[in-house]
């Protein structure tokens, strides 16, 4: 079986040599094998939203909330995908839970 965390530093190669479409794909078979490999989620959303899909990005960028939903950066990297795919309103939200979660809220 692949390592996860070996295949998404080969995907950051892919990445730093130009190639963001091969990157992709090796964060989309990194999560063929572990759905819950935070860092492909969060690289995906970035990535994906790059490439101009945004509702990609933005299901990607909801996982990692959901896998780490104590985590405020999750809910900041939310809201920026949010905000670059033109929902202000959930970017907004999503902006308001993180710093909730930093005061100590749920």
């Amino acid at each position: 079986m692949s390592d996860p965390n070996k295949m998404y530093d080969e995907a950051a190669a892919i990445k730093d040599q130009g190639d963001l479409d091969g990157c992709v794909a090796k964060l989309q078979e990194i999560l063929s094998i572990d759905d819950r490999h935070v860092l492909a989620h969060q690289a995906l959303a970035v990535h994906l939203q790059k490439l101009g899909k945004p509702e990609d990005a933005i299901a990607h960028a909801i996982r990692v909330t959901e896998l780490e939903p104590t985590d405020p950066f999750s809910f900041t990297q939310l809201s920026v995908i949010y905000q670059r795919c033109g929902r202000i309103p959930e970017a907004e939200e999503a902006m308001a839970r993180a710093h909730m979660i930093q005061a100590g809220g749920q």
